[in-house]
């Protein structure tokens, strides 16, 4: 069964080094390989040719004296009668046979011994009369004998006279040739594969530091505030690759570091002014809702439009007087200010916030799920009473009458969690993760909001006071279950 091409494809990349250092000891084993196969077999050819060419020369200076030899038995004589054989100054193995008309008359071996005879089958014989009478040498395979090489001439008396001698001695030559050049060049190919390798990783060490400096860069929280690149690539000589690319990455970092500062500086300013004018704002905020407030409770008569006037100026003023606070706790906090770090009782702080949320909500079904004992935690309290009160009015201003609001509370080893969970409709995943910025309104956020309430920053103040404390805040959300979790874990000592 044929393997499909996609498993074929996966198998051989994983077989594919990835790693460049890899990549190049591969390569480079791979070169000397071919290098060492091509002379090896270079090596062999020529051998084998050299050796072969011997044994030739060797054929032409025995010409048929030892085939003719055959030619003086008798005929009556067999084959095994070695009487008239002539074997002098013939090398062991040598063949010899003699051809009439076509057929095999006589056929012998040269052995250590008198004894010359050599049994034929019907294939050796056919084989032996087909070998051309040219005056060259001729490749001959006997079932009873080895492989020969042979060269065939005309005998005095019209017959042909075949001389061979053995290729076992080539062969044996070459095999050894073989087993040498396996050994020398499989040792060759170790050591240079190890020395490869520590010379690659060697040669790659300003690559690794290039590499190292841009992870530390990727490393950096580069979305706001003061960054700090670390060092820059020591490798910077432009003769070579590496030190171009620690060029190039160096002058990319040092337009880095430039746009961060300059991004930083403009984060700073834009926090001082939010700062300045929420402080400057709240004095005439605060004198607006008192004027109209005091309008109000003025004794002459006032037209029902210029009422209705006052309580919109009163309303917005104070809706404007909430949203100043917000904007300069929030630029308190980016701006590092401390919170106060004091015990505060997290079961006393959810009662609160749940009993105001039940008032302010009254159509909504409020669950409380809190541990029998208490829970306590080191923090600012009346900032993380503004946490549990904006998640609940957050839940409360965002689902209909009716939703089910469940507060949870738990603590572990290392911190404390406040979970606040409603079945309303859910938050559009499109809009999922802005529910923490600031400005998210609420008819962005969730279908079924109520339009118009509250300025988008109430969950902002959730993450950043979190933050703030060294906690996070999360959320999860779906058709019926939506889960925002502040956790808080216990400050250090």
């Amino acid at each position: 069964m044929r393997r499909p091409l996609p498993e074929v494809r996966t198998w051989v990349r994983r077989l594919v080094p990835r790693t460049l250092r890899a990549r190049l000891t591969c390569g480079l084993v791979v070169l000397l390989a071919v290098s060492c196969a091509a002379v090896g077999i270079a090596a062999v050819v020529t051998l084998r040719s050299f050796l072969t060419d011997r044994l030739d020369q060797q054929l032409v200076q025995a010409g048929g004296t030892f085939p003719a030899s055959l030619e003086h038995r008798g005929p009556h004589e067999p084959d095994g009668d070695n009487a008239h054989v002539d074997t002098r100054r013939q090398a062991p193995g040598t063949f010899g046979a003699r051809l009439l008309d076509g057929q095999v008359t006589a056929a012998g071996v040269v052995r250590s011994g008198a004894d010359t005879s050599v049994t034929l089958t019907a294939g050796d014989r056919a084989a032996i009369a087909a070998v051309p009478v040219d005056g060259r040498s001729h490749r001959l395979e006997l079932s009873a004998l080895d492989d020969y090489r042979v060269r065939a001439v005309i005998g005095d008396d019209a017959d042909v006279l075949v001389t061979g001698l053995p290729l076992s001695g080539v062969e044996d030559a070459v095999t050894r040739l073989v087993a040498v050049e396996a050994a020398v060049f499989g040792g060759a190919l170790l050591v240079a594969g190890a020395a490869g390798a520590l010379w690659v990783r060697w040669s790659l060490r300003p690559l690794r530091r290039v590499a190292a400096t841009a992870a530390s860069v990727t490393a950096l929280p580069l979305a706001s505030g003061e960054v700090a690149l670390p060092d820059r690539v020591p490798d910077t000589d432009p003769r070579t690759e590496v030190g171009q690319v620690g060029i190039a990455l160096n002058r990319m970092l040092g337009h880095v570091e430039s746009a961060l500062g300059k991004r930083h500086a403009s984060e700073e300013r834009l926090r001082r002014f939010a700062a300045d004018a929420s402080h400057e704002l709240r004095t005439p905020v605060a004198s607006i809702r008192g004027h109209a407030e005091l309008a109000r409770l003025h004794p002459d008569p006032v037209p029902p439009g210029v009422s209705r006037a006052l309580e919109r100026i009163t309303a917005e003023s104070s809706r404007i007087g909430g949203m100043v606070d917000d904007l300069l706790l929030l630029a308190r906090l980016d701006a590092g200010r401390p919170l106060a770090r004091e015990p505060v009782d997290l079961t006393r702080l959810v009662l609160d916030a749940v009993d105001d949320a039940r008032a302010a909500g009254p159509g909504h079904r409020w669950v409380l799920d809190l541990p029998e004992a208490p829970i306590t935690t080191i923090g600012d309290p009346l900032r993380l009473q503004q946490v549990a009160g904006n998640l609940l009015a957050n839940a409360r201003l965002h689902t209909p009458p009716g939703t089910r609001v469940t507060v949870r509370l738990r603590q572990d080893e290392a911190a404390s969690r406040l979970v606040v969970e409603d079945d309303g409709p859910g938050i559009p995943e499109d809009v999922r993760g802005t529910v923490f910025e600031r400005f998210a309104r609420a008819d962005h956020t969730r279908p079924g909001s109520a339009e118009g309430h509250g300025a988008g920053l109430g969950l902002a103040i959730v993450t950043a006071v979190a933050t703030a404390h060294g906690g996070t805040a999360e959320v999860r959300s779906r058709p019926g279950a939506t889960v925002f979790t502040v956790t808080l874990p216990f400050p250090p000592g």
